[in-house]
C-alpha cells in the first residue's frame, strides 16, 4: 500500500485550515487516513505549522511520498534535513554526534531567519500604519485649510450690527386752536316783544 503525506482541508469558506495526515494514495482528500501528524494554518503571516517531528521523520524514512505542499513543510521544519543527515550516518559519512551538531546549527540559523522575518513583517506593518496615519492627517489638514478662508470671508461680509442712536421723535407744535364762532344769543333787550293778543270785548248785558 503506497502511503502519502498530504493535507486534509478543514475550516470554513475563505478561511481554510489543514491537517497534515498520512493516508493511502487512493483515498479521497477528505476521506479516511492512517495518522494525523500535524496542522497547517495559512491564515497567519507567516503561516503556522505544527508538526510531530519524530512521526514525520519516521514516515519519511519508511518511504512515504509527500505532496508538494507537504514536502515544503517538511523541509521548513527540518524533517528532510534530519533524514539526509541520518542517511549519511548510515553510510558512515559522519558520526551521529556530527549529524546532531550540524542539525543544531541548521536549526539555529533557520530560527534566526524566521525571527528576522517576523520582526520585519511587524516593522513593515508599523511603518504602513504610520504612513496611513500621516496621509489621513494631511487630508484632514488640507480640508481644514480649505474651509478656513470661507469662514473668514463670511465673517468679513457680514454687516456689523450697530445699536441705532435713540432719536427723539420731533414734537409737533400744537396748532393754535381756532376760536369757535360765537353763537349769538339774543339778549333780553333785543328779544322781540311778544305780540299782545287782541282783547275781545265782552258783550254788555242788556
Amino acid at each position: 500500500m503506497a502511503t502519502r503525506i498530504r493535507l486534509q482541508r478543514h475550516g470554513k469558506k475563505g478561511k481554510p485550515f489543514f491537517h497534515v495526515i498520512i493516508a493511502d494514495s487512493r483515498s479521497k482528500r477528505d476521506g479516511r487516513f492512517i495518522e494525523k501528524i500535524g496542522t497547517y494554518n495559512p491564515n497567519t503571516n507567516p503561516a503556522t505549522i505544527e508538526l510531530d517531528f519524530d512521526r514525520a521523520l519516521h514516515w519519511v524514512q519508511v518511504g512515504a511520498e509527500a505532496s508538494d505542499t507537504a514536502r515544503a513543510m517538511l523541509s521548513y521544519k527540518g524533517v528532510l534535513m534530519m533524514d539526509h543527515l541520518l542517511r549519511g550516518v548510515t553510510k558512515g559519512a559522519l558520526t551521529e554526534d556530527q549529524a546532531k551538531a550540524k542539525f543544531a546549527k541548521w536549526s539555529e540559523e533557520k530560527g534566526s531567519k524566521i525571527d528576522n522575518k517576523i520582526s520585519g513583517l511587524s516593522k513593515a506593518a508599523q511603518d504602513d500604519l504610520t504612513k496611513r496615519l500621516a496621509a489621513e492627517k494631511e487630508v484632514s489638514d488640507a480640508r481644514e485649510a480649505a474651509r478656513q478662508p470661507i469662514v473668514e470671508e463670511v465673517v468679513e461680509e457680514a454687516p456689523a450690527v450697530e445699536a441705532a442712536p435713540a432719536t427723539e421723535a420731533p414734537v409737533k407744535a400744537a396748532a393754535p386752536a381756532e376760536a369757535a364762532p360765537a353763537v349769538e344769543t339774543p339778549s333780553k333787550e333785543e328779544a322781540p316783544a311778544a305780540e299782545e293778543a287782541p282783547k275781545t270785548e265782552e258783550p254788555k248785558a242788556e
